[in-house]
């Protein structure tokens, strides 16, 4: 399967359903299942923006830092398309990859995350009953 692994605390905010685009800066053809890895790397800029200056809702229900688990595969969405614009509020290109369905998984899988997409064995699922 595949994965991509994003920086906390946009890792968050994808699985719980709040943001619904990841922009990058290459396209791919993948649509479907994807597997969301939590990066080891903080986004502390983006987390200060999110904070600050992003509506009073999502400062609400914002985690704290320390809270945010790293190194880990931590759940699953519908890639849906990649597309060059975007009505999302998170969309600023150049490129955004859309995401649907978000899921969180009861367990995170400790996983060494990669740049662009990646494979993860099914045998990992299976071994864990996950999958």
């Amino acid at each position: 399967m595949k994965a991509l692994s994003i920086r906390q605390p946009w890792t968050w905010l994808i699985l719980n359903g709040i943001k619904d685009i990841e922009n990058r800066n290459w396209k791919t053809n993948h649509r479907g299942n994807l597997i969301i890895h939590a990066s080891k790397l903080w986004d502390q800029e983006g987390y200060e923006v999110i904070k600050n200056k992003l509506a009073d809702w999502e400062n609400d229900v914002l985690p704290e830092k320390e809270d945010y688990e790293r190194g880990y595969l931590l759940g699953m969405v519908e890639m849906t398309d990649c597309v060059d614009h975007h009505p999302s509020k998170w969309f600023f290109g150049p490129y955004g990859f859309v995401f649907e369905a978000p899921e969180i998984w009861a367990e995170p899988i400790p996983y060494r995350g990669q740049l662009g997409l990646f494979n993860v064995s099914k045998k990992i699922f299976r071994d864990l009953l996950i999958y």
